[in-house]
């Protein structure tokens, strides 16, 4: 991964956690509540693609295991938004922009879904049976309609945002400088020199022949 794009899915994700942890989770929403980090983590991938989502989705997914007040094992979100993250890379549209909003808008409903779900397995294999108590189809049913009354707001935000990083300005204009000058110097530098050293070594080499041929002469008619 590129720095900025290091730089940015780290300011992002960390942004996201901050806002539903302070503002999200206090809302006392019935059933679920928004997951903006899962928002952030797909709309990163649909522009970077799988490799670079499914690195976002752990690191966002740590990040959320370990922020106060986590009541889980550490890993186990961070499981969960990795694999989302790999899945939604898939689904990366051409040239990371988006054409319609019906793929990206049943992605983000996948996804909470999804990610429910596999958040209840990997807690029940743990011994976590949270989901069962609170109820499971209503869990499904509020994630999926939060996150796709979220989803507007934030993923076309984040891929905007990743595709201006993508397309950094200030490395193209100097790689391009770079290779105008490397250019240059190899044409101007080097070459031009060189043609005119050989030049001016065969002009003289011929002029001492002829210098020669007349000394030679000269004696000749003496």
């Amino acid at each position: 991964m590129r720095f900025n794009r290091i730089l940015l899915s780290a300011t992002l994700v960390v942004v996201a956690l901050v806002i539903q942890v302070t503002i999200l989770a206090r809302l006392q929403l019935p059933g679920a509540v928004p997951d903006l980090t899962l928002l952030v983590v797909l709309g990163l991938a649909f522009v970077y693609g799988h490799v670079s989502g499914a690195l976002i989705g752990f690191g966002a997914g740590l990040l959320a295991d370990l922020a106060p007040p986590a009541d889980h094992a550490a890993g186990r979100y961070a499981l969960v938004l990795c694999v989302i993250g790999y899945l939604a890379g898939l689904a990366k549209p051409e040239n990371g922009r988006l054409r319609s909003a019906t793929a990206p808008m049943l992605v983000v409903v996948a996804a909470a879904v999804g990610s429910t779900l596999l958040y209840a397995g990997v807690g029940s294999l743990v011994g976590d049976t949270a989901a069962r108590h609170v109820g499971l189809g209503g869990l499904l049913f509020t994630a999926a309609l939060y996150d796709l009354l979220l989803a507007p707001f934030v993923v076309p935000g984040i891929m905007a945002l990743a595709r201006r990083a993508e397309n950094d300005p200030l490395s193209e204009s100097s790689s391009s400088s770079g290779a105008d000058v490397s250019a240059g110097w190899l044409s101007s530098g080097t070459g031009l020199r060189i043609g005119q050293q050989k030049g001016g070594l065969r002009l003289r080499s011929a002029r001492n022949r002829a210098s020669r041929a007349g000394r030679i002469k000269g004696v000749k008619r003496l």
